[in-house]
C-alpha cells in the first residue's frame, strides 16, 4: 500500500509540475526580429505587456549579431542599462536563429539594436 501511495505521490507532483510548466510556456510569446546588413529589418514594434523571448535571424548580416534591449531615455551604451534577459543566449552566427531568454516588459518605451552589426536604434512600445 506505502509503495502504492508513494507512486501516487510521484506522478501528481510530476502532473502539477507539467500543468504549471504548460501555463508558464503559453504566457510567454515570441518577438521574431530578422538582421540583414546594418539594419533590423522591423524599424518599429507595438506589442501588449507581457512576457516575451526575442528570436533573433541573422540574413547576412555580418559573422555574428546580437540583440541590446534598453528603457527608452537610459544611456544604451552603458551596459548596466541593457536589460540583460533579452540578450540572446549565444550570438547569432550567419544563417542562424538565436533566442533569448523570456523577458518581461512592462508599458513603456524601449530601444534595441545590434552593437556587433551596427544598427541604428529602433522603437519597441509596449502598450
Amino acid at each position: 500500500m506505502r509503495k502504492v501511495i508513494s507512486i501516487l505521490v510521484v506522478v501528481l507532483a510530476f502532473a502539477f509540475n507539467s500543468n504549471a510548466q504548460d501555463k508558464m510556456n503559453k504566457n510567454v510569446k515570441t518577438i521574431s526580429l530578422e538582421q540583414t546588413k546594418g539594419e533590423f529589418v522591423q524599424k518599429a514594434l507595438t506589442v501588449s505587456e507581457g512576457t516575451y523571448v526575442f528570436e533573433v535571424a541573422n540574413n547576412h548580416a555580418a559573422e555574428a549579431v546580437g540583440l541590446v534591449l534598453v528603457k527608452k531615455g537610459d544611456d544604451a551604451s552603458n551596459a548596466k542599462n541593457h536589460i540583460k534577459t533579452a540578450y540572446v543566449t549565444q550570438v547569432v552566427k550567419d544563417g542562424k536563429i538565436e533566442k533569448s531568454n523570456a523577458t518581461k516588459l512592462a508599458k513603456g518605451e524601449y530601444v534595441y539594436f545590434c552593437p556587433m552589426n551596427p544598427t541604428p536604434q529602433y522603437t519597441l512600445t509596449v502598450q
